[in-house]
């Protein structure tokens, strides 16, 4: 009797060959060495992987075996689950996560013992870099995070946030910031930008340089922004409808009044724009959205696919989180960030594990890390809401199907043109999921893929013209389609993004000289206390 092997074991068993011989042969290079190693390692780590870089990786053929077995067991792993037999893709993708953090953590780089640059370093300074390190590690503890930055470089209101403007409102979720003109005339219409209430607003506005919240006011727009509250226990209680009503709903009214028109444009940022799509979707249930044109930065609207924070969220996972805080308390920043980090666990946790507490270094300042660090809570309630209808039913999509605010709201009623910005290379917001928001939304459609990640490539100032951006006129409801058809454009979207923008200006108007107005007169300066709430 013949029996027939899978075909998914037979590739496991060519597999297991292959990273047998492949162990063998690294074996003997390193006995046929000499003291120079080969001009090419046998085994070579993935794009962007900078953990072996360093020549003492290469000279000492201990280590040089060292990494390189390592490497090829991360591949063989790698591609062995790729292999496992399940009809679930979700339980694969988990196991393919688990299995990358497994990996990451075991490489050789993050060992005082088997990393050779530790002892290089050790020997250089006569121990000095490790005291450096213990001392490291110990203000890290006390801290309750790994220092990705040099802390003392910032300060919020100091060389942060500092675009010149006051809050003219606030309630107990948000402030809202008008920023002062630099231009002598401005759009008639008005412009609100809705950040997003997981991280603080200020990645738009970090420095001159790099502050996208300056660049739009120096195109001649009337620039407002919510500043979310950092929520305390005492606000556990709030809800998504609260976001919604407190939010967006509550900015555009006072900046119409302030403004003394009828409609604005508007910018919602990652869950800022899934935020104000759905304020938007109520103001158009209630018979009035007053809003022009909508612009969303990576945003998910559809959550068909959200990538790999969607393996953390299944019927379990959002019934705990219900149970627990669904009614009242808070989604702690320290989890949301430990969430975040383990995403990209070599960028943002071994990389400063080594640097930090092997060898002693203090991380360099750099802004958007000082920002990446300072983390907000949300209230459990939002947050389970969130989980539930949006991440792990995706009910946003269906006309009607969600009752929000009292109403049930309808993307399609979103009518007024919209530019989407997705991001290539986004692990938070996958861009075809971003791009299907462009079937849910009514109106005129505007798609634009940038280069790099999910806060690069938005961050990518007109000024250093860095990067590039794909574009295509295609309306295909099909995203890889979409690309293959696309030009790509050397340099930042935001150009781009201003030229459109112009179109909805509804003429232009003197800059006014003072902020606010009677009923809504100008209070703290930008960038307001809100922002520089830390999370407990």
């Amino acid at each position: 009797m013949t029996t027939t092997i899978p075909p998914q074991e037979n590739a496991l068993l060519a597999l297991q060959q292959e990273w047998r011989e492949r162990h063998a042969a690294l074996w003997q290079t390193m006995l046929q060495r000499d003291k120079q190693p080969p001009p090419t390692p046998m085994v070579q780590p993935e794009p962007g992987d900078r953990r072996f870089n360093h020549p003492a990786w290469r000279m000492s053929p201990i280590y040089d075996y060292l990494h390189q077995a390592y490497l090829l067991n991360a591949q063989y792993l790698k591609r062995a689950i790729e292999l496992f037999p399940s009809p679930d893709t979700l339980a694969r993708k988990r196991l393919q996560f688990a299995t990358r953090q497994f990996v990451d953590a075991l490489a050789p780089s993050n060992f005082a013992a088997t990393n050779p640059e530790f002892i290089q370093k050790a020997i250089e300074t006569h121990g000095e870099s490790i005291r450096r390190g213990l001392a490291n590690l110990i203000a890290d503890m006390e801290k309750g995070r790994i220092s990705m930055t040099d802390d003392s470089a910032f300060e919020v209101g100091r060389n942060l946030a500092i675009t010149p403007g006051a809050v003219v409102y606030e309630n107990e979720l948000i402030q809202l910031i008008q920023y002062a003109p630099l231009t002598d005339t401005v759009a008639k219409r008005p412009f609100l930008i809705v950040p997003p209430c997981i991280n603080k607003y200020y990645i738009l506005d970090l420095q001159p340089e790099n502050s996208f919240v300056r660049y739009v006011v120096e195109q001649g727009q009337t620039v407002f922004l919510i500043s979310w509250r950092n929520p305390q226990a005492d606000l556990g209680h709030l809800t998504w409808d609260d976001y919604l009503e407190k939010g967006p709903l509550a900015a555009l009214e006072v900046v119409r009044e302030i403004s003394r028109v009828d409609e604005v444009n508007a910018l919602g940022f990652c869950v800022g724009g899934t935020i104000l799509a759905s304020a938007l979707a109520v103001a158009k249930a209630r018979g009035d959205a007053g809003v022009t044109s909508l612009t969303l930065l990576t945003t998910l609207l559809d959550f068909t696919d959200t990538g790999e924070i969607g393996l953390f969220v299944d019927e379990q996972s959002v019934a705990q989180r219900e149970a627990t805080i669904g009614k009242g308390g808070l989604l702690t920043a320290r989890e949301l960030s430990s969430t975040f980090s383990a995403l990209r666990a070599n960028d943002l946790i071994w990389q400063y594990v080594v640097g930090n507490y092997l060898k002693g270094d203090k991380p360099a300042p750099f802004d958007l890390l000082y920002w990446n660090s300072d983390s907000t809570n949300l209230p459990g309630p939002f947050a389970a809401w969130y989980l539930r209808h949006l991440y792990l039913e995706n009910s946003l999509r269906v006309p009607g199907k969600l009752e929000m605010c009292g109403v049930h709201a309808d993307l399609g009623k979103v009518d007024m043109p919209h530019f989407i910005l997705a991001t290539r290379e986004d692990h938070i917001v996958p861009w075809q999921s971003s791009y299907l928001g462009r079937k849910h939304l009514g109106g005129p459609s505007t798609f634009v893929l940038g280069a790099s990640g999910h806060i690069a490539g938005v961050i990518n100032p007109a000024a250093k013209n860095k990067r590039s951006h794909w574009v295509n006129d295609s309306n295909t409801p099909d995203a890889e389609r979409w690309l293959a058809g696309a030009t790509e454009v050397p340099g930042s979207w935001w150009s781009r993004w201003s030229e459109w923008l112009k179109q909805f200006a509804g003429g232009e108007v003197p800059a006014r000289g003072r902020l606010g107005s009677k009923k809504h007169p100008p209070g703290e300066p930008a960038p307001g206390r809100y922002v520089k709430e830390k999370a407990l």
